[in-house]
């Protein structure tokens, strides 16, 4: 999904994150909370792309519900990054997995 360059970015991330908040337990937790966070943005932009809210009417465009997806899988990349030391590897092997499977389905 990544490449190597991309990686290497998602490791500075990591790193200025523990420089400036540490790495402990609690830290960690609020890298995975984060997560939580930019998910609900995704889906407030796609409601906004449909203009579900009567009173606001279309407030975003596939572009911003693009660039919210781009949020989470950073966010996502530098919460493995901050609990595997191969996260590249991680991500490699599942993506085999789900291919194997998905594959297997067809």
């Amino acid at each position: 999904m990544l490449n190597t360059a991309q990686w290497e970015t998602i490791q500075r991330l990591v790193a200025w994150l523990d420089q400036e908040n540490g790495r402990s337990q609690q830290e960690i937790s609020l890298r995975l909370l984060k997560l939580s966070e930019e998910a609900g943005e995704v889906a407030q932009a796609w409601i906004g792309v449909q203009g579900q809210n009567p009173r606001k009417g279309i407030t975003h465009t596939v572009g911003d519900v693009c660039d919210e997806l781009i949020d989470v899988m950073v966010t996502a990349a530098v919460a493995l990054a901050s609990l595997s030391d191969q996260p590249a590897e991680l991500v490699a092997e599942k993506l085999a997995k789900i291919e194997t499977r998905s594959m297997a389905a067809s």
